[in-house]
């Protein structure tokens, strides 16, 4: 592992796969999903704000081509990069027509793109859009790679997130997406209130056991104006501790695969748009202690064998 690293991180494998440096580009769609149009809910998730989990984004007025071509002019100036994943990321990108996805994932057959990383929810996977992503894959030989939030497999804090979905279609939607020869990138929030440390560890053992591609790992901020945040502020919750969500992030990065590239470690928000986040450290302070922890403990990404693993908590 790159710089004796404890963990797989997501710009190794870009330099391993692409020979370089790649940089994602974010696309905004005006969308929305089931849990927020009235299918299975008008409420969405608890945390899930206005802008769907994206902050950084050009307005959804514009083209995908101009989108894609403002934000590779900022990042390409920035860190002379020249190879770019296309990034569809707020709310549930494949919540569509057939007809409407084939043209917003043909528009992104440009020669800077070497990947596409499709954004969404697991009971929006449907078998017509992985035919159509396997063959664009082969024809215009673009990496895809579609991105599932599953956030814990502790059915009752799903429920209280308002998730709509489940464990069992998570896996379903993760089987089909494999058999089309896709890859998978699996959000998890580690710092849930609702979940404990073995939570954490069976999230990390479900996500070994299907053989998912990449990982992103996610502290939980508090979106204002949400549900969460009058949770929070009504004091319907408490945050975990700094040093807890340290703990349970080496725990699960143990447990899943050490081939399964991290693409981070916890997330962040603008201070201006949350009501918490980070337990007002830096990211980077974060990041520093977990990697900090792992060493200091001998701690590695995929040292716990899943087997003799699920033999010592009993099942």
């Amino acid at each position: 592992m790159k710089n004796n690293l404890p963990y797989y991180p997501i710009s190794e494998y870009y330099r391993k796969h692409f020979g370089s440096k790649v940089y994602k580009l974010p696309i905004k769609l005006d969308l929305t999903c089931p849990n927020r149009d009235g299918t299975l809910s008008d409420k969405g998730c608890i945390f899930c704000g206005e802008s769907g989990g994206s902050f950084e984004n050009r307005p959804s007025s514009l083209t995908i081509k101009r989108q894609l071509e403002l934000n590779k002019a900022h990042i390409e100036k920035k860190y002379k990069a020249n190879k770019f994943i296309a990034y569809f990321q707020n709310f549930s990108n494949t919540y569509m027509s057939l007809k409407t996805f084939k043209e917003i994932i043909n528009a992104c057959n440009l020669d800077y793109i070497v990947g596409i990383d499709i954004s969404t929810r697991s009971d929006c996977i449907s078998e017509d859009k992985l035919i159509f992503l396997k063959k664009f894959k082969e024809e215009n030989k673009k990496d895809i790679t579609i991105e599932l939030g599953l956030q814990t497999a502790n059915y009752h804090t799903q429920k209280i997130l308002n998730r709509k979905e489940d464990l069992a279609t998570f896996i379903r939607a993760s089987n089909l997406i494999k058999k089309y020869n896709l890859k998978i990138c699996t959000h998890v929030i580690l710092s849930l209130p609702w979940d404990d440390l073995i939570d954490v560890k069976q999230t990390a053992r479900i996500i070994k056991a299907l053989d998912i591609d990449f990982v992103k790992i996610h502290s939980l901020y508090i979106t204002k104006d949400t549900e969460l945040s009058n949770m929070y502020q009504n004091s319907k919750l408490k945050m975990i501790s700094q040093e807890e969500f340290v703990i349970r992030v080496s725990e699960f990065l143990k447990r899943i695969d050490k081939n399964c590239a991290v693409e981070r470690l916890l997330a962040r928000a603008p201070k201006e748009e949350s009501v918490f986040c980070n337990w007002d450290k830096s990211w980077w302070v974060i990041r520093d202690h977990i990697i900090d922890y792992m060493n200091e403990n001998n701690i590695k990404q995929g040292i716990i064998d899943i087997k003799r693993d699920f033999e010592k908590i009993g099942g």
